[in-house]
């Protein structure tokens, strides 16, 4: 979702950017006509090198209890509890069970061992000299879930799309001018996917650079679809020092998603997690 958070421990969300015209690259062939995640290979995240984003349904992961509990420690459990809707605690625990998954088999751990701090802006880190620095995030919106692992610092952002009567009023709220333009000449529903996939490509700019609420959204530019995702113009310098690799996620007809890695020229693998991933132990 647009507000939401996502952790461990929860990076509260409603980011924003900015620089002085510097683009962010792109994996040659990283286009918008990317299969969607169910064509997506399915791979185990033990030794995967390079950067890769998982997708994973929460709507096929078993509830919440029929796995193993233990993955989550008290803390986050207790988080869990806090939201009032039953719909919210499954996809939190779900996408958190999912997220301990692939960082455990990254690191040939198990996943309730890892331990997680925040960064001085909420940004979740794995809190283990022995992991050295992984960089990793997770978005989840929806039935979707997002975790990346990069080579380079990593966002990654993912929205269920739905109707929105006041997308573009959000946008002069919200986004660079120049992205208020280009979706002015838009309508309908190209629209409404082109908001989605520049809000998200956007969130995960941020959520790689981990700055949070301090780094205002209408202070750098990216492109809209059809056009390759990049980052066109920074307003000020807090990312306009590192090379930037940002990469369309095609989700299906119900969703977007958006990697964005502070390295130029990085490609990012697709991939799902095997179907039995929840019962693994």
């Amino acid at each position: 979702m647009i507000w939401q958070c996502c952790g461990p421990p929860d990076h509260e969300r409603r980011h924003r950017v900015c620089d002085t015209g510097r683009t962010a690259s792109f994996c040659p062939g990283d286009n918008l006509s990317k299969p969607p995640p169910r064509l997506w290979p399915v791979a185990d995240p033990t030794g995967q090198p390079g950067s890769a984003v998982w997708h994973v349904d929460l709507a096929t992961i078993p509830p919440p209890g029929t796995g193993d509990p233990a993955w989550l420690p008290p803390e986050e459990t207790a988080r869990a509890a806090r939201f009032l809707r039953r719909a919210d605690r499954d996809r939190f625990t779900r996408s958190h069970q999912a997220l301990r998954y692939v960082l455990g088999r990254h690191l040939g751990r198990h996943p309730r061992d890892l331990a997680f701090r925040t960064g001085a802006h909420g940004k979740p880190e794995l809190d283990d000299p022995a992991a050295g620095h992984l960089p990793f995030n997770l978005s989840h919106s929806a039935n979707h879930a997002l975790i990346g692992i990069g080579a380079a610092a990593i966002g990654v952002d993912v929205e269920a799309e739905r109707p929105i009567t006041d997308a573009l009023a959000i946008a002069r709220a919200h986004f660079h001018p120049g992205e208020v333009a280009d979706l002015t000449r838009l309508s309908g529903s190209a629209r409404l996917r082109a908001f989605f996939a520049c809000w998200t490509r956007k969130e995960a700019v941020v959520k790689a650079l981990g700055l949070g609420l301090s780094l205002p959204l209408d202070r750098f530019r990216v492109t809209l679809p059809p056009a390759e995702p990049a980052i066109l113009t920074w307003e000020q310098a807090s990312g306009s020092e590192a090379g930037w690799s940002m990469h369309h996620l095609d989700l299906g007809p119900d969703a977007v998603g958006a990697v964005a890695i502070a390295r130029a020229d990085t490609p990012c693998a697709r991939y799902r997690l095997p179907p039995n991933w929840a019962d693994a132990t």
